[in-house]
């Protein structure tokens, strides 16, 4: 029994030490990249083979293994801290002054083949968002769904049957708009300009392809589209919001480079990870779907929705604009902007739209 523990000990922390190792590597197949979302569940994982170490035999392997998972145990630690109630916030939360009024998102990758059409039509006009806006969505989702969109009186629809449609509906003026092939010539994405309290707030809505087997390889198209998103953000200078599911966790590189290449913020920094997928297993959850503001914004109140009925849930935040903020910004160092830059190049070269 006792040889069997150690057998079975030192297999499950070599596996596990590999699964934090490997996301170092700088490769963007999907082999690789799929270790770079479950970093909770990597800490649990250690946490409980470290308790195991009590049962097994006390050898130089297996006393050796469990230094390396203390480390390990460190190392997720820091990584998760900052998207617990522990961590910095990028952003303040306040409270409404008597004349304000929250701008009001709703965001929902809806599972196109999911038929529970009605939960979102009673999501919708329950919450009474300024701002929803829906992913994988096809003709079938826009016209089921028309009892709430009705509601909004400026759209923007672009629904396909490839799991790549989008639907954007406002209660407030759309004042300049653009639906843009940035990488792929099936997979859209919008700018808004909304006008917001007497002032224009420009909005990037996006949903990138995911690594993985059945939709795409490698993360290269993915990550060239967040990080020109970003720079046009940059450029921007102004309020403005990305938004959207960008199959991409918070804690990875290509989203720690787009948050210095944007200059813009996380609201989910020092309150936590608000996993969005997957809706129906609860050990395998991530955060998927994003909010991104600039240094213009407070937070009023970000949260999950209830689970009705994708696989992923839908997420909400209320915003106000205030007077600008940037001590909460991350910038590019010279090494950083290079890699930036080869990122946007590999993904358009992998995609098809230019």
């Amino acid at each position: 029994m006792n040889r069997f523990m150690q057998i079975f000990y030192t297999i499950i922390s070599c596996l596990i030490i590999l699964s934090v190792i490997i996301p170092f590597i700088k490769h963007t197949h999907w082999t690789i990249r799929v270790f770079d979302y479950p970093r909770f569940q990597k800490f649990a994982l250690v946490i409980a083979t470290c308790f195991l170490f009590i049962f097994v035999p006390k050898t130089s392997v297996t006393i050796s293994l469990f230094i390396c998972l203390i480390f390990t145990a460190i190392y997720l630690l820091w990584v998760i801290i900052p998207y617990s109630p522990f961590g910095k916030k990028m952003i303040e939360q306040v409270s409404l002054k008597p004349d304000e009024k929250p701008l009001d998102f709703l965001v929902y990758n809806v599972l196109q083949d999911n038929t529970k059409y009605q939960n979102l039509v009673e999501l919708i006009k329950k919450r009474n968002p300024d701002i929803v806006f829906l992913l994988e969505t096809n003709n079938e989702w826009m016209e089921q769904i028309k009892d709430a969109t009705n509601d909004f009186e400026y759209r923007i629809e672009v629904p396909l049957e490839n799991t790549y449609g989008l639907l954007f509906y406002s209660k407030l003026p759309i004042k300049y708009q653009e639906i843009n092939y940035l990488i792929s010539t099936e997979i859209p994405s919008i700018i808004a300009d909304i006008e917001y309290n007497n002032q224009i707030v420009r909005l990037y809505g996006l949903h990138p392809t995911p690594p993985v087997p059945q939709e795409n390889e490698e993360s290269a198209e993915r990550d060239a589209e967040i990080l020109i998103i970003g720079k046009q953000a940059k450029k921007y200078g102004k309020a403005c919001v990305v938004f959207g599911d960008l199959n991409d966790v918070a804690w990875s590189r290509t989203t720690r480079l787009f948050l210095k290449t944007s200059q813009m913020l996380d609201p989910r920094r020092g309150r936590g990870m608000f996993n969005t997928f997957h809706a129906h297993h609860w050990f395998l959850r991530w955060p998927l779907d994003h909010y991104f503001l600039s240094s213009q914004f407070r937070l009023i109140k970000m949260m999950r929705e209830p689970n009705i009925g994708s696989d992923h849930f839908p997420i909400s935040i209320q915003v106000v604009l205030r007077s600008d903020d940037d001590s909460g910004e991350m910038k590019l160092d010279q090494e950083e902007k290079i890699e930036v830059e080869e990122k946007i190049e590999e993904g358009i070269e992998k995609g098809n739209a230019n």
